[in-house]
């Protein structure tokens, strides 16, 4: 399966809750998944290495695998 691909300021939404966040820090640490919630929305900041993203939410920046997030719909 090919890696989902965005660019920075791209909006993506959460679909899978992770089982951990891990702060997009220089010196990441783990976070209880529950400061995402399913659904909510973030920016892309950047692209990391092993298919992980850089995503502001409302609560903090966190490092997300790409399979848990995908392009939130727009809203005209």
């Amino acid at each position: 399966m090919a890696d989902k691909l965005f660019a920075v300021g791209d909006t993506i939404t959460v679909t899978t809750q992770p089982p951990y966040l891990k702060t997009a820090d220089t010196m990441p640490m783990l976070r209880p998944p529950d400061l995402v919630t399913l659904g909510e929305t973030g920016t892309i900041l950047e692209q990391k290495l092993g298919g992980y993203w850089a995503v502001r939410f409302e609560r903090g920046s966190f490092l997300i695998d790409g399979r848990y997030i995908d392009r939130a719909m727009d809203k005209d």
